[in-house]
């Protein structure tokens, strides 16, 4: 286990995620404002294969893990702390759509604030599109501050940065 919260726990992905992987990274409303396009069973399978394997990496700045519910050990999703183009601390994630509408996003940002803190990291960013309105107050709940409006270069639409010091 990475870390927890009330009622998620975070820990590394593994093969048996796939289902789930695959039905957060198909959903063309999850990826909305991330990638943008869905990706075949066989593109996903890779794309975990790949993501499992950068846990293993000296110098690893690439780091996405699962969220899974702690009562029912439901695949919920995955976090994201990766280093960006900058080389700042972004952090990012994505839930299965049918877990919509339940605090998770809220709760799990706050919990990687703790676990960045203990890890010794002193800034967090987080990018967010500007019409994704949930997730831009989320950061803004938890006391991130906007910095730069640009426009995403693999999506294409307006974005902000905000960043967190912590």
């Amino acid at each position: 286990m990475i870390f927890e919260t009330e009622r998620l726990e975070v820990r590394y992905l593994k093969l048996e995620d796939i289902e789930g992987y695959y039905k957060l990274q198909s959903d063309p409303l999850v990826l909305k404002y991330a990638t943008g396009e869905v990706d075949t069973y066989e593109g996903v399978q890779q794309n975990l294969k790949e993501v499992i394997a950068k846990y293993t990496l000296p110098n690893n700045d690439f780091w996405i893990y699962a969220i899974e519910d702690k009562k029912t050990k439901n695949f919920l999703g995955t976090v994201a702390l990766v280093k960006d183009e900058q080389n700042e601390d972004e952090i990012g994630y994505r839930f299965i759509r049918e877990y919509w509408g339940n605090g998770f996003g809220y709760e799990i940002c706050e919990g990687l604030i703790v676990y960045a803190k203990q890890i010794k990291m002193t800034k967090l960013i987080g990018n967010v599109v500007n019409e994704n309105i949930a997730s831009a107050k989320i950061l803004e709940k938890l006391n991130f501050k906007p910095v730069h409006q640009f426009v995403s270069k693999d999506i294409g639409l307006p974005e902000t940065k905000y960043e967190l010091k912590l």
